[in-house]
């Protein structure tokens, strides 16, 4: 029987950026589970760059006519980050100092690698209620794949574990993400003569500050279990002007949000307008139109999360919250609880640093082995 490092290892030698189709990991997956009395569903689609993807359901076979609402489901996200073209052997585990390094390992392979191995320590014909795994696609290209699923009524459950790395720690509650793009219009002039011409690069420098006072005012609602406590704003991507000589006339940024789950997650898009309207009255003959292309809300259990107390007891870790993006706010509307959990830290992935901790690993692969043979004992008591 393969353990989970094994598992990992083959893993993390197939690569699964989001630009490629997921179908040879999933291949993997199937070639793992398909002998061990687990079933599985593909529901494939065309991603909007015409690479074929897929999201997979897999379940005990003895639910293969028709399955269940699930007691318990793991969703865990099939593609990587890309990784620097650099980076000899991003694709070959390498272990070091306790830990397993490679593209993936931690965002989210090695979640995974430790369902797969809890998967075949367990009989999934005498397992005492309905549970299920989603692998989905596209996830860090905007959580694609599980917003298609969520949407497709395919799937049921009462309780879900979303995996992400969060070094073990149950997390109940997870901030939203917003998107906008602001384009900046002002007017074209000859470098020689600046005060012909409004500079949109000038403009948009002021809104990129207005936005970091605003970060650091203190007139902000905090919740505690999240670091930082309160809503966060990052100008990602900025372009403008056309040639060294040309005050320029045009520029375009891209503004995102990472807000509490108790607020409106279109409230940014409304600071941001805000701020730009600000902006636009100081600078006469420059235009800032901000347009809101994503507010996705985050989400939150109650305080007596069931799911999140077992977790917390089985892992020995405490509950908490995470200020990263995740599926969770997919599936959160669809069941009773949601949970992101997972071994590994976040602040290593996406980079050449990702590695995950092979205690971690065991550990992981052990919790959800005990909830797959008593998924009912996540449930709230009293």
């Amino acid at each position: 029987m393969q353990t989970a490092k094994e598992i990992l290892r083959a893993l993390v030698a197939i690569p699964s950026v989001s630009s490629m189709t997921n179908f040879p990991l999933l291949d993997a997956v199937e070639r793992i589970l398909a002998p061990h009395g687990w079933s599985t569903r593909r529901l494939p689609y065309t991603a909007a760059d015409g690479i074929e993807k897929a999201n997979m359901l897999a379940f005990p076979s003895r639910y293969q006519s028709a399955l269940p609402e699930a007691e318990l489901l793991f969703v865990c996200h099939t593609d990587t980050a890309p990784f620097q073209s650099g980076w000899a052997g991003a694709t070959d585990l390498r272990e070091q100092g306790g830990a397993l390094h490679g593209s993936g390992a931690c965002d989210v392979k090695g979640s995974m690698a430790g369902l797969l191995a809890a998967a075949l320590a367990v009989d999934p014909e005498v397992l005492p209620a309905p549970v299920a795994f989603a692998f989905t696609a596209e996830e860090e290209i905007g959580c694609i794949g599980a917003a298609r699923l969520a949407a497709s009524g395919q799937i049921r459950a009462r309780r879900a574990v979303v995996c992400e790395p969060t070094s073990l720690r149950p997390a109940t509650a997870g901030k939203g993400y917003g998107l906008a793009e602001v384009r900046v219009t002002g007017r074209e002039a000859h470098s020689a003569f600046p005060d012909r011409g409004v500079s949109a690069i000038d403009a948009a420098a002021e809104l990129i500050v207005a936005l970091k006072q605003w970060r650091q005012s203190g007139d902000k609602r905090c919740d505690p279990r999240f670091h930082p406590p309160y809503t966060t704003f990052n100008t990602g991507v900025v372009h403008g002007g056309s040639a060294k000589n040309i005050v320029p006339g045009t520029c375009t940024l891209l503004v995102e949000w990472r807000p509490l789950p108790d607020e409106e997650p279109k409230q940014g898009g409304e600071t941001v307008q805000q701020l730009a309207a600000e902006v636009a009255g100081k600078n006469p003959g420059c235009v800032l139109d901000v347009r809101t292309l994503r507010a996705d809300a985050g989400f939150r259990n109650d305080s007596g999360s069931g799911l999140g107390a077992a977790l917390s007891r089985i892992l020995g870790r405490p509950q908490t919250g995470i200020s990263f993006g995740s599926e969770a706010t997919r599936f959160a509307g669809l069941v009773n609880e949601a949970v992101v959990v997972g071994p590994g830290d976040m602040e290593t992935a996406h980079s050449e640093r990702e590695c995950i901790p092979e205690d971690e690993l065991s550990e992981w692969t052990e919790a959800v082995r005990r909830l797959l043979v008593n998924p009912a004992g996540c449930a709230p008591t009293g």
